[in-house]
């Protein structure tokens, strides 16, 4: 009878503790069973856009690993299968067909860039695919119609990002007249750079200089004399990875250092911890900061970010456009397959198209021009240290504004 009594005793302790858990919002997860859901995809994990892919694979790790904790999907336990497409858009084609063909995965996920993303997209039409990806530059370019971007730069962001970009500095203390346009040929950056071109014209700024390095140029001594040699008010640089670093590199060889300056796709660690970046600008669509802080997902996930980041030995271990991104992807995947209760592709690419998803970015609609939603790219500066958003005015914290030289 005691014996009896005791366990009666545990079992109401056990009820409380559940009951206790429950009430301060932690989830009582059933343990994931069962053959695993396999998502797969590819990232740039060397090459010359690695530095930027290594972001994306550590979110993907993260969370697929909160996935798995909280029950994984449809009750199964979630396996990641990455491979390297050498930051080579017609490996990624490959490794794609073999993911889908060989591998056998139940779903994907985008790889990091456009030229690998269109390669993958391919792909995923070739086969009925749902393909969520987080940095498709060029929206215009997207056809399929189950590909769905995490990336919330709009339908045509070569309008409306540098046009936010110029509202910023216009309203800044000191706006710019004369600008120098430097980029590169990557197929994104390069169409960024020519929208950036036209808002400068239409905005009557003076272009004092343009420039154009083909992708993967490791010399740029040339076109830093160049940009000294104009004495721009503002540079405009298309860069994407370590670009923008090998450029204030050059630029500090010459004992020159631009009085404002815009990177556009950075490595955003690399760039922060240069010291030659004093004041550089950048688009994001998130920083760990309010009022970004407060979207699904965002508190928990910046607080692993940072501490997976850190021993990882990145430089930035702060969670900004690259990771929010990666992140928002797999939030947006997850979201369809709960919502249809299957793995079936085109019922997950019908529910995204007809609904919002609850995402870091706040909430996403895939019913505009080639499934894109708003363009919520917002301008931040590295002020003391760290990226700070500084435009517009209402997603700035602590009355942050732009500093001028």
């Amino acid at each position: 009878m005691k014996t009896q009594q005791n366990l009666r005793g545990i079992g109401r302790r056990a009820a409380v503790g559940a009951i206790a858990l429950a009430a301060a919002g932690f989830a009582l997860a059933q343990q994931p069973a069962g053959a695993p859901v396999r998502i797969g995809s590819t990232l740039a994990l060397t090459g010359p856009l690695s530095a930027t892919a290594q972001i994306h694979k550590l979110v993907g790790e993260i969370y697929v690993e909160q996935l798995n904790q909280r029950g994984g999907l449809l009750g199964r336990p979630v396996e990641w299968v990455v491979k390297d497409d050498q930051s080579k858009p017609d490996l990624a084609r490959t490794l794609y067909e073999q993911l889908v063909t060989a591998d056998k995965v139940d779903l994907l996920m985008g790889p990091y860039a456009t030229g690998a993303i269109l390669s993958a997209m391919g792909v995923a039409q070739r086969y009925n695919k749902v393909l969520v990806h987080h940095t498709l530059g060029i929206p215009s370019l997207a056809k399929y119609d189950m590909q769905f971007p995490a990336w919330s730069i709009g339908s045509d962001p070569a309008t409306t990002v540098p046009n936010t970009l110029f509202d910023a500095l216009a309203a800044s203390p000191k706006p710019p007249k004369t600008v120098a346009v430097v980029t590169s040929k990557f197929p994104s950056i390069q169409f960024m750079s020519a929208g950036a071109r036209e808002v400068i014209k239409k905005r009557g700024l003076t272009e004092v200089l343009f420039l154009e390095w083909d992708f993967g140029n490791r010399d740029f001594g040339p076109i830093a004399n160049r940009v000294k040699d104009a004495k721009p008010d503002f540079v405009w640089v298309g860069a994407i990875g370590l670009e923008g670093n090998l450029l204030l590199d050059a630029m500090k060889k010459i004992d020159y250092s631009p009085p404002q300056h815009f990177y556009l796709y950075p490595a955003p660690g690399p760039l922060l911890a240069s010291p030659d970046a004093k004041n550089a600008l950048s688009a994001t669509i998130f920083e760990a900061q309010p009022p970004f802080i407060a979207n699904k997902g965002a508190a928990e996930f910046v607080k692993i970010y940072s501490e997976r980041a850190a021993k990882a030995g990145f430089p930035d271990t702060s969670v900004e456009t690259q990771a929010a991104a990666s992140y928002t992807a797999w939030q947006i995947l997850e979201a369809g397959v709960v919502a249809t209760k299957s793995l079936d592709d085109k019922a997950i690419g019908t529910w995204l198209k007809a609904n919002k998803v609850d995402t870091l970015q706040g909430k996403l609609r895939f019913d505009g021009t080639g499934n894109f939603g708003d363009d919520l790219m917002r301008i931040k500066q590295i002020q003391g240290g760290k990226w700070v958003v500084v435009w517009p005015k209402e997603v700035t914290s602590g009355g942050a504004k732009m500093i001028v030289p």
